[in-house]
């Protein structure tokens, strides 16, 4: 099964290569409507013949150049103020005219799919779309392609006006920051959106720099060899030849695989936990059936157990001796804890049935070996190990992904931008790297530096949204992926001209993509109103800065406390602290402001050894910021090994 979306775009590039061999003709980033970025030399490049001259008249400039033996050219705009609308002429052999341009800053928007989430499905959608009349606000919008090797071209793309019809399908962080900015600065905004739900950080970074990293060597070959027109087809066959073929249709519920006395001597193994796509099955999406007998004596039946499957990607429905114990919907970063009552308990073999449903990427068992186990009473038994399994549904979907190897969306929806004059980046993107949130430490920053030294326009301004809060609240304190990779994104603010929006308090328990993209396009604003130009104002919530403690107390100062700090609570305390001693055990603490600085305590610690702050995947009950409105970062002071430590790409 060959994509169509991608087989279009290499037809379109072919004949726009076949093109380019008679007319003269602009890279495609560059169209009517465009907005060429003010007080930088700006470059102009294109195609013709092999040695043809071209002159280029741009407001008064009149530039002259040769293509090279390859038909290359390329002129350098002298950096020019804000204004327009101007026309560009480029003649040769053909002449192309390119009008209504404008000149001011260009933003590229990039990330996953809370940047690719669209202007409808934001709050207050319809009343958003019909005053979006700002006809200084250009969209471009990167169609999502892949490729294995770096490509010049982008087709089917041309920059519009910002209008009721043109935004409404158009990134809503992206229009809700550059709306923003363009009422502050007042000068003409472009806004180059190119993002894909679901993709990680590494696929978005060029080959060279992401085998330059730790664990990442030996990529290269990787990248390479990946054939986007045949990786299709291989991943379908490979995935029929590991199953013994694909079944029919689904039937498990229907024939109750769930009950013990179910015949399964034709259900495979698997060693779990695992990803099943670690274990063999690349790219197997849909429902999965699993079942373990577990052994148990007369001695351990005078109690309810508790079952810990730790997490599962996506979702699940889990029986024990054929009664239904638990379910999720779509909870994958949410441990799976079930109670047993006695009753359905016996002497003997007892059967635990787990119905796995992932529709996306990958799916499976996705903790570590200690987190599943049968508790009963102090006694934990543990279920990791040999499991049998049987495939009941196949959601046919083998097009290319992002994420098969790094660097498939660097080389096909980032290259071809560069050079284009910019202003900056802003970026929201993180939770598809949640499984190795330690490393994004690492591979984030490595990404930044990697788009700065590409694009040769100096450390330009890159703002970025720090992971909003997403899935139930935790009601007792421990470690958390999702936390991880916020402190991840917390220290990428040590790299020179970075800005960070919190938007810890505008997620949704229920749903990955919250509605309020508005705060999270204004505090991006907020940002590039000081990294990028220099405005003194207050643009961040608080962020930890150090920790004294005095006696059985811990005394937390921070930074861009602005006019002061905040807490929403009426009886002054904050939420979400906690605090831990020499045994390294978290217990929620207590905690209440003294001017700018947080005094946090708890009656179970005796001595102050650590304290953190909303580390969850969702501080529910969050309410600490500054008076100017903006919420605090979460932190840890300690830095003992978390859930992600060590684990890679493909881990």
């Amino acid at each position: 099964m060959i994509n169509l979306k991608i087989i279009l775009t290499l037809v379109a590039i072919a004949i726009s290569t076949q093109k380019s061999k008679a007319d003269i003709n602009v890279a495609d980033i560059f169209s009517d409507n465009m907005v060429l970025q003010r007080n930088l030399a700006v470059k102009v490049w294109g195609s013709a013949d092999p040695g043809e001259k071209v002159l280029l008249s741009f407001k008064g400039q009149k530039l002259k150049t040769k293509t090279d033996n390859k038909g290359r050219w390329s002129v350098l705009l002298k950096p020019m103020q804000a204004g327009g609308p101007y026309e560009m002429t480029i003649s040769g052999k053909n002449e192309v005219v390119l009008k209504n341009i404008l000149i001011g800053d260009v933003w590229i928007c990039s990330g996953q799919s809370n940047m690719q989430w669209s202007v409808s499905k934001s709050n207050n959608a319809e009343q958003e779309i019909k005053e979006a009349n700002y006809p200084s606000i250009r969209l471009f919008e990167v169609p999502r392609s892949v490729s294995n090797v770096p490509v010049d071209n982008i087709p089917f793309a041309k920059w519009k006006e910002c209008r009721p019809e043109t935004v409404k399908n158009f990134s809503a962080v992206g229009y809700y920051f550059g709306r923003d900015l363009q009422k502050e600065i007042d000068v003409p905004i472009g806004l180059i959106h190119t993002s894909w739900g679901g993709t990680c950080v590494e696929t978005w970074t060029s080959k060279a720099s992401i085998t330059k990293l730790p664990k990442y060597e030996d990529f290269g070959a990787r990248i390479d060899n990946y054939d986007v027109l045949t990786m299709a087809q291989k991943y379908e066959d490979d995935l029929k030849e590991a199953l013994g073929g694909f079944p029919e249709k689904e039937v498990g519920m229907d024939e109750q695989w769930m009950l013990p006395k179910i015949d399964r001597s034709d259900w495979l193994s698997m060693t779990l936990p695992t990803l099943w796509e670690n274990a063999g099955y690349n790219r197997l999406n849909g429902r999965v059936w699993f079942s373990y007998d577990l052994n148990i004596s007369a001695e351990q039946l005078d109690t309810t157990g508790q079952l810990h499957l730790g997490k599962i990607h996506d979702s699940d429905i889990t029986w024990v001796n054929g009664q239904k114990v638990g379910s999720m919907n779509w909870a994958n970063e949410v441990e799976r804890v079930y109670p047993v009552p006695a009753q359905l308990l016996k002497v003997g073999s007892n059967n635990i049935t787990v119905r796995v449903e992932d529709k996306y990427y990958k799916g499976g068992f996705a903790s570590k070996a200690d987190m599943m186990f049968f508790q009963l009473g102090e006694k934990k038994i543990p279920l990791s190990g040999e499991w049998q399994f049987k495939v009941d549904t196949v959601i046919p979907d083998f097009k290319p992904f992002p994420n098969d190897v790094p660097s498939l969306l660097y080389n096909a929806m980032i290259h071809p931008l560069i050079p284009y004059g910019i202003k900056g980046v802003i970026w929201y993107q993180g939770e598809s790297n949640t499984p190795r949130s330690k490393e994004y430490e690492i591979t984030f920053p490595n990404m930044i530096n990697n788009w700065r030294e590409d694009w040769q326009q100096g450390d330009f301004p890159f703002l970025f949204v720090q992971l909003a809060n997403y899935q139930q609240a935790e009601k007792m304190p421990k470690d958390d992926a999702w936390a991880e990779l916020r402190e991840s994104q917390l220290k990428t603010l040590n790299i020179e001209n970075t800005g960070m929006a919190v938007a810890i308090d505008v997620g949704e328990a229920h749903d990955i993509h919250p509605k309020n993209k508005q705060d999270v396009g204004k505090r991006l604003m907020l940002s590039a109103l000081k990294v990028a130009y220099g405005k003194d104002i207050v643009h961040s919530g608080p962020i930890y800065q150090s920790m004294q403690i005095e006696g059985k107390k811990a005394i937390i100062s921070f930074e861009h406390v602005g006019s002061g700090l905040l807490v929403k609570d009426k009886h002054g305390y904050i939420n979400e602290f906690e605090i831990a001693g020499v045994d390294k055990q978290f217990h929620w603490a207590q905690a209440k402001i003294e001017g700018d600085k947080v005094i946090v305590w708890s009656d179970k610690v005796e001595q102050v050894v650590a304290i953190r702050f909303a580390w969850a995947c969702n501080p529910a009950e969050f309410n600490l910021f500054n008076k100017e409105g903006l919420p605090a970062s979460p932190f840890r002071t300690d830095d003992w090994e978390g859930l992600t430590d060590g684990l890679s790409f493909d881990d």
